[in-house]
């Protein structure tokens, strides 16, 4: 891709979960990873009770304050296939957890749909799909249309298992589009790598097709660029809703906002742990 460069090594500056599906999720100082992906990471996921579909923030037509549910889990995440209880932290500053048996009706209101919390590897169907609607920028193959895809059979991910970014992707965006709010917090990922001294551009595009290394034992192939949609514009907390940062991604890297990644070999992942091109 033009206007990447490699240089040197690069660290793991923060880790994030997310315990439900299009909510907001948790920061973690050390994350346990599998061929799953992060351990807990949508574990759990609502699904539309009009159609059985999986509830997603891609669709904020739909579902337009998904971002205003922040889940936790209660007790921490293993790799046991029993998925832990989940607290849920509502708009309105309410906290529900799974363990309630008036979850689902207590949901249903805050959303204003029937839905249905589910656990991926115990209610989860074999297969489901999400809706997700594409918003009216010319650079994207869909404009103003909702579509449907299919997610990862047994999973709740709508692609790979990991997504991971680098600082020097976002730096380079503020660069491109200096009005926007180009955070983190926006693109939802599971590692994000501080880019190494002279690293400029997008850097992650030059992993794809490699193993990744990090920290002793945790080995990632990079199987693919990260195509963006309507999520990362949308407002969250003091963020602001901005089509302009969707624009900025697809007019300088098609869409693409970090790479996904397979787990080739698992561990524990932590805040500092070097990252290098095994």
């Amino acid at each position: 891709m033009p206007g990447t460069t490699r240089v040197g090594l690069n660290s793991v500056v923060s880790l994030w979960r997310y315990p439900v599906k299009s909510m907001m999720g948790e920061e973690l100082n050390a994350a346990g990873i599998t061929s799953r992906g992060f351990v807990g990471d949508r574990a759990y996921a609502l699904v539309d009770g009009s159609n059985g579909m999986i509830v997603s923030a891609k669709n904020p037509r739909k579902w337009p304050n998904l971002f205003d549910f922040r889940a936790n889990f209660i007790d921490p995440a293993s790799s046991s296939p029993t998925v832990p209880p989940v607290r849920i932290t509502l708009p309105d500053g309410t906290i529900v957890t799974s363990e309630q048996s008036d979850l689902n009706q207590i949901l249903s209101q805050a959303l204003s749909r029937e839905v249905t919390l589910a656990a991926s590897g115990r209610d989860h169907l074999k297969s489901a799909n999400a809706e997700e609607y594409w918003p009216d920028i010319e650079e994207l193959d869909y404009r103003d249309t909702v579509t449907d895809f299919a997610l990862p059979e047994g999973t709740f991910f709508d692609s790979a298992a990991v997504h991971l970014l680098t600082t020097a992707t976002i730096d380079r965006l503020r660069e491109l589009y200096p009005a926007g709010r180009f955070e983190v917090r926006r693109f939802r990922p599971n590692i994000v790598v501080e880019a190494a001294s002279g690293a400029k551009g997008f850097v992650e595009n030059d992993w794809i097709g490699h193993t990744l290394a990090i920290g002793d034992n945790v080995r990632l192939s990079i199987t693919g660029a990260c195509p963006r949609c309507v999520m990362t514009t949308l407002a969250q907390g003091d963020i602001p809703r901005d089509l302009g940062i969707l624009r900025t991604a697809a007019q300088h890297n098609q869409a693409n906002v970090g790479v996904y990644a397979a787990v080739l070999k698992g561990g524990t992942i932590r805040r500092g742990d070097t990252v290098r091109l095994a």
